[in-house]
């Protein structure tokens, strides 16, 4: 029993069953720098407040250097018998440096420390995954303005709409990983309060200073309830949320790209190295890293929805099901950094086809509604153009052409107004052309707009 800071309670030992059901050093190790960063602000607060000597915190720091050394190196060992990562750690200070790491604890609980520890840990993942999702949407504009004068069908319901440029249709997830950005820095304003100090739930009967440990550790804010800010784990749910929204939007143009490489598209090709064979087909390349993408988004999607049904029926304050926050936020954190790195990588390998694009807006009347635009221009309703045109379509699919090959002459039989320069709006370059306003598809706004954000990226 001796290995158990709270043995002094109980009759008999934790049977070795119990020990692995509710151990969790495996995966909470993972937080030790976070843990110790957290001890070394608590240790000089305590001394600050006067209930630490100078001694004291001397040896804590120099112990706890010695044991980061051992982490570093690989030779800590982390024991089941000790719980969890703070134990473990607590532990290995006690027996380097005696009574003084015993009197670390003073002042706080494992309850407020792993609250503590989690939002040091996730802070910092923010941040890597803030600069991560820039790399992509750098790759992303820089494709765009490459290819600003790429044509390609634009779609709805997944027909051919419109002629967009395929510069455009980047700048789209550009756009919307700008969002996930903004939703991770939003985020980590809360994720970055400091409940250390709450103790088990109550707070504590010693002189701490709050400010001074918020100070040290750099938090923002300080979590103003101790039953609050050692009970609840919403921060974790909402960066989870986040981070579902961030693989939905990667998951769509993991979609896309699936899509368009098939030969029945043939609009990208993606290079070799994210790509496998078959074991039987000698001809595959298959896009398995946007197909795993788009299957760990679901992976994602369901941390979340087991972060909220952890938390929806929990009294107030700590209850041990909170263990269970970890591993689908690690997991989480995890999925999300591999998925964006090696979207950076794979998009910068990404071989535009401009003419089968072309060729594919060819076949589905897509100049349609410019043709409407350009009645509405001469003066006719829009709701009359609309039916002009669409007798027009329906000639044009009757007799397998697109509506640029019709002869002026069959084209005045649907209106007398349309005249021989009707022919530029019916091209598929002089649809983008005529959308030359913020937010259109015309490769001059697509070019303003990638070196808009290529330029704030860098920044």
């Amino acid at each position: 029993m001796s290995n158990k800071t709270w043995s002094g309670r109980f009759n008999e030992p934790v049977s070795e069953l119990v020990k692995q059901y509710t151990g969790s050093i495996d995966f909470d190790k993972r937080l030790a720098q976070a843990d110790i960063q957290g001890s070394l602000a608590h240790a000089q607060m305590l001394h600050e407040a006067g209930i630490l000597s100078a001694q004291d915190l001397a040896d804590i720091q120099s112990g706890m250097a010695q044991i980061q050394d051992e982490i570093a190196a690989g030779k800590l060992q982390w024991s089941l018998d000790l719980e969890d990562v703070h134990m473990n750690i607590e532990r290995r200070l006690t027996d380097k440096i005696g009574d003084a790491g015993k009197r670390l604890h003073t002042g706080r609980s494992r309850n407020d420390q792993v609250a503590t520890d989690i939002r040091l840990w996730l802070r910092g993942e923010i941040d890597v995954i803030r600069s991560l999702i820039r790399d992509v949407q750098s790759a992303l504009a820089e494709l765009a303005q490459q290819n600003a004068d790429v044509v390609m069908p634009g779609f709805t319901h997944l027909q051919v709409a419109q002629p967009v440029s395929f510069g455009h249709h980047m700048l789209a997830y550009v756009e919307m990983l700008g969002r996930d950005d903004e939703r991770m820095a939003d985020c980590r304003k809360r994720v970055n309060r400091m409940p250390l100090g709450a103790a088990a739930l109550a707070g504590t009967t010693f002189p701490i200073r709050r400010e001074t440990t918020a100070k040290l550790l750099d938090f923002e804010e300080i979590c103003q309830n101790s039953l609050d800010a050692v009970s609840d784990r919403d921060f974790a749910i909402e960066f989870t949320a986040a981070a579902s929204l961030l693989m939905i939007h990667l998951s769509r143009l993991s979609e896309e790209l699936i899509v368009w490489m098939s030969p029945r598209f043939g609009f990208i090709d993606i290079a070799d190295r994210f790509c496998t064979g078959s074991s039987i087909m000698p001809q595959k390349k298959n896009p398995d890293v946007p197909e795993l993408v788009r299957g760990k988004s679901g992976r994602v999607i369901g941390h979340l929805t087991g972060l909220l049904v952890l938390m929806k029926s929990q009294p107030l304050a700590y209850n041990k099901d909170n263990q269970e926050d970890k591993e689908p936020l690690f997991d989480t954190v995890d999925t999300v950094v591999d998925t964006l790195r090696i979207y950076a990588d794979m998009m910068r390998g990404i071989t535009v086809k401009p003419d089968n694009m072309r060729a594919a807006v060819l076949q589905g009347f897509a100049t349609a509604t410019d043709l409407a635009d350009y009645l509405v221009k001469k003066g006719v309703p829009f709701r009359d153009s609309h039916e002009v045109v669409a007798q027009a379509v329906r000639h044009a699919e009757q007799n397998g052409c697109d509506l640029a090959d019709l002869s002026l002459d069959v084209l005045r039989g649907f209106s007398s107004l349309i005249e021989a320069d009707v022919f530029a709006v019916l091209t598929p370059e002089g649809s983008l052309n005529a959308r030359n306003h913020l937010g259109g598809t015309a490769p001059e706004q697509v070019r303003a707009q990638a070196a808009r954000w290529l330029a704030q990226l860098a920044d």
